[in-house]
């Protein structure tokens, strides 16, 4: 049973040091309130999870009876930022294998939110693909496509329309192992995932039109399911994100904005910062209309948010940053006594 919900030679070997001290193999398939479900060669079963520290749906345990006395090292893992932003970061799945970012085509496409989610995506270690869900509504899905395409380099991207089965063959064709659905509120992953199910297993919802098109948090807790056919592998439906707060994105990021990082490689500095030093080969392809400004801009707020995240926990990048803000504060002073002048007046 365990073999349809992941289970390989592999995770067994990681998994003999458990079964010497008589621990059963499990996979987490839902956790909701602290309360976690989880499925065994016997079947499913509730188990106490008291025992280990934040256990998350995808996760491998290990569990003796109703109880869970250890987890397996997550080969992956979806981890956003927390809304209160302390140094923790919010695990949304663990062991997965392909994430399907879901973008809505009722509305235009935000390049800003788009490349966020892939940033997140990239840093799980998963293998991103992107479905442009609610395809019917879109005049040019195709022209959607190659925007997509454009803030994504690498990515596969899927024009979809779930109801009527438009460009799922094709989705389907591009996942494997554990799916994670990933978007935000109104996307339609619930409804992408249903179509991927066969059958109406995930909870829908509307979009309020009140709200300017975003959509309810229709999926409160992350569940985990198996997928039909041949192909087998598992779906999780995570919650619709409001904000998309970055943990941890500096792998991430360079692979979401793999052209900057392409092109930084032939800048004449090594320590080059992109703004005017001679030789910079990324301000040259902007220049050349080779790459978009808004894209660079993009890249360097995530960026920083990605550091800010990351000096949390560490007290030497932690003081880095500051040495930083106290120099940008000085070269704005200094910039606006040479315009203005000590006395505040502007210079002739």
């Amino acid at each position: 049973m365990l073999s349809g919900y992941g289970w390989n030679t592999s995770l067994e070997e990681d998994f003999t040091p458990y079964r010497t001290e008589g621990l059963t193999p499990a996979r987490i398939v839902r956790v909701d309130r602290g309360r976690c479900e989880v499925v065994t060669g016997e079947g499913a079963l509730h188990a106490d999870s008291r025992a280990v520290t934040a256990p998350c749906t995808g996760d491998w345990a290990a569990v003796r009876g109703d109880r869970i006395e250890a987890l397996l090292p997550r080969r992956t893992a979806i981890v956003r930022a927390e809304a209160a932003r302390t140094s923790r970061g919010q695990v949304l799945a663990a062991n997965v294998d392909t994430i399907v970012v879901t973008v809505p085509l009722a509305d235009a496409i935000s390049s800003d939110r788009l490349e966020r989610l892939l940033a997140l995506a990239w840093e799980s270690g998963a293998r991103p693909v992107i479905a442009l869900t609610k395809a019917d509504l879109s005049p040019d899905p195709q022209a959607d496509r190659a925007e997509a395409e454009s803030l994504a380099p690498g990515v596969e991207v899927f024009p979809v329309a779930a109801p009527s089965g438009e460009g799922m063959d094709a989705l389907r064709a591009a996942l494997s192992g554990t799916v994670a659905l990933l978007g935000t509120s109104g996307a339609g992953k619930s409804t992408l995932g249903n179509a991927l199910l066969g059958s109406a297993v995930l909870r829908t919802g509307t979009v309020s039109t009140a709200q300017h098109g975003k959509g309810r948090h229709t999926t409160v807790s992350r569940e985990l399911v198996p997928l039909p056919g041949p192909g087998g592998g598992t779906l999780i439906d995570t919650p619709g994100l409001r904000g998309v707060g970055l943990h941890e994105a500096g792998a991430g990021l360079q692979q979401a904005f793999a052209e900057i990082e392409e092109l930084a490689r032939a800048c004449r500095f090594a320590d080059c910062a992109h703004d005017s030093e001679p030789g910079c080969a990324i301000q040259r392809a902007i220049e050349d209309g080779e790459l978009p400004e808004r894209r660079l801009a993009s890249y360097r707020k995530l960026e920083r948010e990605g550091r800010r995240a990351a000096a949390r926990h560490d007290d030497r990048l932690r003081a880095v940053l500051h040495k930083e803000t106290i120099n940008r504060q000085k070269a704005i002073s200094r910039h606006l006594r040479s315009v203005y002048g000590k006395d505040g007046g502007r210079q002739k």
